[in-house]
């Protein structure tokens, strides 16, 4: 029997795998959400597809570390990752990974659990959409433009509403499945509207 999974997601096994086993589901892991987070930013103006194959090279440069190395990283240690063709080089780009592990101390410094706080941005129970088909899903939402407020304040980058949109589909937020998807949740939240 063949698998129906949303239009989005190519035959290509990297996009299934994810699609499959990550896309959607709630995901609460401090350095996973830290991950998810700055490789949305990372997409800006690309295909999620050109990330999910420089995911493993951004594991090696930047999110084996924890949040503190991240944060400490150099002007000149950002820099020379310029060189490695195995990451988007963009300047700007990688440098708001430092930015953003540096705004993630900042809010735990003030006591603030940071997976929760994220988290307090999604609506409860999450949202489960009626996406008869993907284009029709929202770019961005209320929930994600105070996503987007919020952590710009704190000194976040590439976090624009849209970024925050696709964070909160990736990290189970919310679920935007299309409704014939193997793997959309069956929810009696379901919003018809």
């Amino acid at each position: 029997m063949t698998i129906q999974r949303c239009g989005w997601c190519s035959d290509d096994p990297l996009y299934t795998a994810y699609h499959d086993q990550e896309w959607g589901q709630a995901l609460h892991d401090e350095k996973r959400l830290f991950e998810m987070l700055c490789l949305e930013g990372q997409q800006a103006g690309l295909a999620w597809i050109t990330v999910l194959r420089k995911r493993e090279s951004y594991r090696k440069h930047f999110f084996q570390y924890s949040i503190e190395t991240i944060a400490s990283f150099t002007d000149e240690q950002l820099t020379a990752k310029l060189q490695d063709a195995s990451l988007i080089r963009h300047i700007g780009k990688l440098t708001a990974i430092r930015d953003n592990a540096r705004a993630w101390q900042q809010l735990k410094s003030q006591e603030i659990d940071v997976v929760t706080w994220l988290w307090s941005f999604a609506q409860q129970p999450r949202l489960n959409n009626d996406v008869a088909d993907y284009h029709q899903a929202p770019a961005q939402t209320i929930e994600s433009q105070n996503m987007s407020k919020a952590l710009k304040k704190a000194g976040f980058k590439f976090v624009g509403p849209t970024i925050c949109y696709a964070f909160m589909q990736a990290v189970g937020m919310v679920d935007d499945h299309e409704n014939h998807c193997h793997f959309k949740t069956i929810s009696s939240h379901s919003n018809k509207s």
